[in-house]
């Protein structure tokens, strides 16, 4: 049996040991410190020998822990500039007005946090005070830092506006009350508050994820001479319970390995989440400390106040250290709730030394500290923190700042399971809190029972001191603004042309017509640079690998290498001022990358045109939250579902195969779904994207949403675009006759029955062939038209229907398309039939539909199409059973048409 104790093996037992001797020998004086002086002692001297070794540049892996104690030591926090007494009296008066919002909306029902600013106002306020650029600052000019507002704090941020002037009473008593028109969202939503908030975080592990990757772009930006956005720093504010969300730790190792230091995290470590403790049995600063440093990334712990100095000075044994360290956080939560009886019994009753010291403290002192005296509620050590965080250079910061949850609110909230869900505090209890802050209100401002706002006066030495600190950080914040940008040059006609002309002879999949697009803008001199091709480690699949060289890939670190293939005519290129966003196998990490570059004409005054390109089943399918954010954040840019539809991708089975992706995207108010089956429609809806996004928008147009268009791997024949007048606007609109039975060459009985065949994407290739089928075996004309997009035409007709009950007289496009057009109406795709069936209720003629409804599977894509009953055939059983019920053909024709396919 082998002995527990016995040596075990090493990965140090293969390295080469030239003094043996000597290192028995320290192995030896380590044996003897823990034997004479205990393991305590040990183990300090040997992290004193770490920490040595680190500052002389000595290559070591770091620790993962520290104690329980705050990184910076008391003696070596830096003095805060400014007048903190003064901050105080502003931080009192928005811990106010942000629970007296919260409990005044509270009649109506609307909900509301009121804990979590409580918690976090000094991380907050220490910030705009000190720290957080505007967009006017001078160090960067329209940009300013980038602040993402842990959602549940939003009160306090209306709080802080309403008292420096650009909020009023009115705004803050329409809190969650929107419907009119002056109200405040309930949490940061830029497209509800477009003036004020710059980025969504209430989805909560969306913030931290995209934080990491806005401050990856400013120096993508930076690198790649577009705008100069190196004085930009990125704060993005977290909760503790929020960092179990797997986004917000998804990225850590991207912003350590490129050395984001233009990134802090702060993370309000209350030790409380919705429903009770973070880490009930655990400790949650411990555990992220260790996940943090693990990732590279500079960890700075503010946990205690200075009303704990006085008990680490007494500390001489470190037995104090020990048991904070080992008290789990539940505890932690007990004891701000609990009398210094209990703390002294169950807290220093533990270990003989703490008895002792506890003699020396008096309840008084001991209530302090663990009722009130949190390092992140006190502006001194959060000052020091910060200056710490942004004068760091080479890897990420995180502050892992203590706070109480309901801090100031009273015992009522103060550390309780429930308080997350308490929506108002009652008269006594902001009595109670008006004393504790010492605010000039009166008992008689509280009338009928409703708590007043405060203001101390717009000229009040308060405002004043508030807006000249911002004047001197460049501006109010957070702030969205808008510049005014000129529209952006249209490309060049000839790069659309192109596609005009088909193919010919030549099968070419609209994946790659997409890609040969991209390929000629890009080119473009006027606005060429401002595409952001974004990819998860699939370009090959997609044919972009010829893009490596032209425009590279990003890499803060440029090519350190020679890649294996450089002989080679589309070798791997990575450099500083790639342009090329390839971020491995991460969708969630190419959407915030597409956010981050969708948005910059807001965030930094400089139109980006981002094309994210993806397998379709991987995009809205696994990152649908992500894109509802950038609607809400307002983003502009070209999504691409690649390899679409249920029956294209051969092989990948059901995983891959995509038919609801459409369905996902029309629920998004925000999203352009396009399912176009040819080059040239392609073609068309970038051509008009470009236009209504970043050039001059039609009266009435919204510039502020994203296409989404779904491309196909299949190669096919492109025809040449139809002649006519009203093809492009069929195009954008969502519909438009590709061919008639006579169009189509096809030989046809006088009065022949008739129908129309809609089909999107690759659908029309089968509808074209059983065009030809209904005609040719059955007598029967068929009409094919190219549906580009589903969701447009069903808005349009809400729109329509809306204006209706209005009293506007307005025709739905797609019955304007549609009217007069003979028969009955089949639609086709590859995706469910929820995807067509979006339109049936505007269709004047009878209207069925097919589509690839269930699950994917593997196989031939004919095999695939026969399974689902969509192919050629199938439309044409499918017609002929639509036009035997209306008596116009024979009703034997469909039982003969299925025993003649098979089916």
């Amino acid at each position: 049996m082998t002995d527990p104790n016995a040596i075990q093996p090493s990965a140090l037992d293969q390295l080469p040991d030239r003094d043996p001797e000597e290192t028995a020998e320290w192995q030896a004086s380590l044996d003897a410190v823990a034997k004479a002086a205990g393991p305590h002692r040990a183990a300090y001297l040997m992290r004193r020998t770490l920490e040595r070794a680190e500052g002389t540049g000595i290559a070591l892996p770091k620790l993962l822990e520290t104690d329980y104690v705050n990184t910076i030591p008391t003696a070596a926090e830096p003095s805060a500039p400014g007048d903190e007494a003064m901050e105080a009296r502003i931080t009192a008066w928005n811990r106010w007005n942000a629970a007296a919002m919260v409990s005044r909306g509270s009649k109506y029902g609307v909900g509301g946090h009121i804990a979590t600013f409580a918690s976090a106002a000094w991380l907050y306020e220490t910030g705009f005070n000190h720290f957080f650029k505007g967009k006017e600052s001078e160090e960067a000019p329209g940009s300013g830092d980038q602040l993402y507002i842990q959602g549940h704090a939003s009160p306090g941020i209306y709080a802080r506006a309403f008292l420096d002037g650009r909020l009023n009473e009115d705004h803050l008593d329409n809190f969650r009350r929107e419907s009119g028109g002056n109200g405040l969202p309930s949490y940061p939503h830029p497209r509800r508050l477009p003036w004020l908030w710059e980025f969504p975080t209430v989805s909560m592990g969306l913030g931290p994820l995209s934080a990491i990757y806005q401050a990856r772009f400013n120096r993508y930006l930076t690198a790649r001479g577009i705008k100069d956005v190196s004085q930009s720093h990125v704060w993005a504010f977290l909760g503790d319970g929020e960092m179990d969300e797997p986004e917000s730790t998804a990225a850590l190792a991207l912003a350590s390995r490129e050395g984001l230091d233009n990134l802090t995290f702060v993370i309000n470590c209350n030790l409380q989440r919705l429903d009770g403790p973070v880490r009930a049995n655990f400790k949650i600063v411990q555990e992220l400390e260790a996940q943090f440093r693990g990732a590279g990334w500079n960890v700075i712990k503010t946990l205690w106040g200075s009303a704990w100095d006085e008990l680490f000075q007494l500390d001489t044994t470190g037995a104090l250290v020990r048991r904070l360290r080992e008290v789990p956080d539940a505890q932690v939560q007990t004891y701000q709730t609990r009398d210094a009886a209990y703390i002294r019994q169950d807290f220093f009753g533990k270990d003989p030394a703490l008895v002792e010291m506890a003699k020396l403290l008096s309840d008084d002192k001991i209530l302090e500290c663990f009722h009130l005296s949190r390092g992140g509620h006190e502006a001194r050590k959060v000052y020091a923190a910060y200056k710490a965080a942004v004068d760091f250079k080479g890897a990420p910061t995180v502050i892992l700042a203590q706070t109480v949850k309901g801090h100031t609110l009273g015992e009522g909230f103060a550390s309780k399971n429930a308080n997350h869900q308490m929506k108002k505090l009652s008269v006594d209890e902001f009595k109670t809190m008006r004393d504790l802050l010492e605010l000039p209100i009166s008992d008689s401002q509280f009338v009928d029972g409703v708590v007043p706002y405060g203001h101390p006066g717009a000229d009040s030495p308060e405002v004043r001191y508030l807006q000249e600190r911002r004047a001197a950080l460049g501006g109010p914040a957070p702030a969205r603004r808008t510049h005014p940008l000129a529209p952006l040059p249209a490309p060049a006609e000839k790069a659309f042309a192109s596609f005009d002309k088909g193919s010919g002879t030549q099968n070419v999949a609209t994946t790659m017509a997409f890609v040969r697009l991209v390929k000629d803008l890009v080119r473009d001199k006027e606005s060429g640079r401002r595409w952001v091709p974004i990819v998860p480690d699939e370009a090959r699949t997609f044919g972009m690998e010829s893009l490596f060289p032209s425009l590279g890939i990003y890499s803060p670190k440029g090519q350190t290498y020679e890649p294996v293939d450089r002989d080679q005519l589309m070798y791997y290129k990575e450099a500083t001022n790639g342009q090329i966003l390839n971020e491995g196998i991460t969708e969630a990490g190419s959407m915030a990358d597409f956010i981050a570059a969708s948005t910059a004409y807001a965030t930094h005054g400089e139109a980006m045109i981002p094309f994210y390109i993806f397998y379709s089943m991987f995009g809205w399918q696994r990152t649908a939250d992500q894109m509802w954010q950038l609607g809400d954040q307002l983003g502009r840019g070209f999504l691409v579902g690649a390899t679409a539809g249920r029956t294209t991708l051969t092989g990948e089975g059901l995983q891959h195969a995509d038919g609801h992706s459409p369905v996902i995207a029309a629920t998004n108010p925000a999203a352009l779904t396009y399912d176009p089956a040819f080059a040239y429609e392609v073609a068309t809806i970038v051509k008009d994207g470009l236009r209504r996004m970043y050039g001059e928008a039609a009266p009435g147009e919204d510039q502020n949403v994203f296409y989404y268009l779904t491309v196909y791997n299949e190669p096919l024949p492109q025809p040449a675009k139809p002649s006519g007048l009203g093809i492009d606007e069929g195009i954008v609109k969502g519909l438009y006759r590709f061919s008639t039975a006579e169009s189509a060459g096809l030989s046809l009985v006088a009065n022949a029955p008739r129908i129309q065949l809609l089909g999107s994407g690759t659908a029309i290739h089968w509808a074209i062939k059983a065009q030809k089928l209904l005609a040719e075996e059955w007598g029967v004309a068929a009409d094919v038209w190219s549906a580009t997009s589903w969701t447009e035409l069903r808005r349009d007709a809400l729109e329509a229907d809306a204006a209706l009950l209005q009293g506007e007289e307005r025709v739905p496009y797609v019955r304007q398309a549609l009217h007069g057009a003979e028969g009955p109406v089949l639609a086709v795709s590859d995706y469910m039939r929820q995807v067509p069936d979006q339109i049936a209720q505007w269709v004047e003629q009878d209207y069925s539909s097919l589509g690839a409804d269930g699950f994917g599977l593997s196989d031939t894509r004919d095999a695939a199409r026969r399974h689902f009953g969509v192919d050629a055939e199938s439309i044409v059983v499918a017609a002929l059973a639509q036009l035997a019920k209306r008596g116009e053909v024979k009703a034997t024709a469909v039982k003969e048409a299925r025993a003649k396919y098979g089916l």
